[in-house]
């Protein structure tokens, strides 16, 4: 086939910028057929989440057997999940149709600082996700959520923070140093085996950065069909996104925390 297909299971971003939206055109930016399983429904905008409505567990089963059970998969990636229901239910699909290069963006909080994972489905994404995932792709507060450790602040704490999490099961983690300060954004790539990958970028200016980490994420999924190895999507997707973020500012999708430009390249 020469199109792969690459599946986002996530909540719904109405804004555009985030979750399932910014995933499907993340995939069609890397040139994949996206599909989608959505997991929660939400009230939000560049400005905050007014609200959030979970998706059954029962019918998010509904959606992965009607979908695996008639495509083939080339990768997913793993976005909100809300509950610890859900969050079993995806554990065992992954498990029951055996599906390829997974990628689990754990969000639990949105930049406006509203909750999106209910904390008593932590224990579900620890000991049951995140044992399938080949990538684990948090972000500084999330990684210190995953711990139960104070957020790293420098590149030192960042790399045992990232061996702590290899531990919880996943076979790769990408930590993302976006929240440290600096002139440069860093992210530490590690596997367990070789050594740690440190991919740099010069930090943009400009306050459009909604939804990066499921851009990121998604982005990472469409490309490890495509490329020989995870460390090599990894660097093609952090450079993308980093032109998504120089050109964030052409997008004028609210008055708050605007996306980036996922189609930078096209329009």
């Amino acid at each position: 086939m020469s199109v792969h297909n690459v599946v986002s299971i996530a909540g719904s971003d109405p804004s555009g910028g985030a979750g399932v939206q910014a995933d499907l055109k993340s995939f069609s930016a890397h040139g994949v057929f996206g599909m989608s399983v959505v997991t929660a429904l939400t009230a939000q905008s560049t400005r905050g989440v007014t609200g959030v409505h979970g998706v059954p567990a029962s019918f998010v089963v509904d959606q992965m057997e009607t979908l695996f059970g008639d495509a083939t998969v080339h990768a997913v990636k793993v976005g909100m999940l809300g509950t610890a229901e859900v969050t079993e239910a995806v554990a065992a699909a992954i498990d029951r149709h055996g599906l390829p290069n997974v990628v689990v963006d754990p969000v639990m909080v949105a930049k406006s600082g509203d909750r999106l994972l209910e904390r008593s489905a932590m224990e579900a994404l620890r000991g049951e996700l995140l044992p399938r995932a080949d990538l684990l792709t948090p972000n500084l507060p999330e990684a210190a959520d995953l711990l139960g450790e104070e957020e790293a602040t420098d590149l030192a704490t960042m790399r045992s923070q990232a061996e702590r999490l290899l531990k919880l099961g996943p076979r790769r983690v990408l930590l993302k140093g976006g929240h440290l300060p600096g002139t440069d954004s860093v992210d530490l790539l590690v596997d367990g085996e070789s050594a740690p990958i440190e991919l740099s970028a010069t930090r943009v200016a400009t306050r459009n950065t909604h939804g990066t980490g499921c851009t990121l994420s998604s982005a990472i999924a469409a490309l490890i069909p495509q490329r020989p190895d995870v460390a090599t999507a990894v660097a093609d997707a952090k450079t993308w996104l980093t032109q998504a973020l120089r050109h964030a500012d052409e997008i004028d999708a609210g008055g708050g925390q605007g996306p980036v430009h996922h189609f930078h390249a096209w329009w």
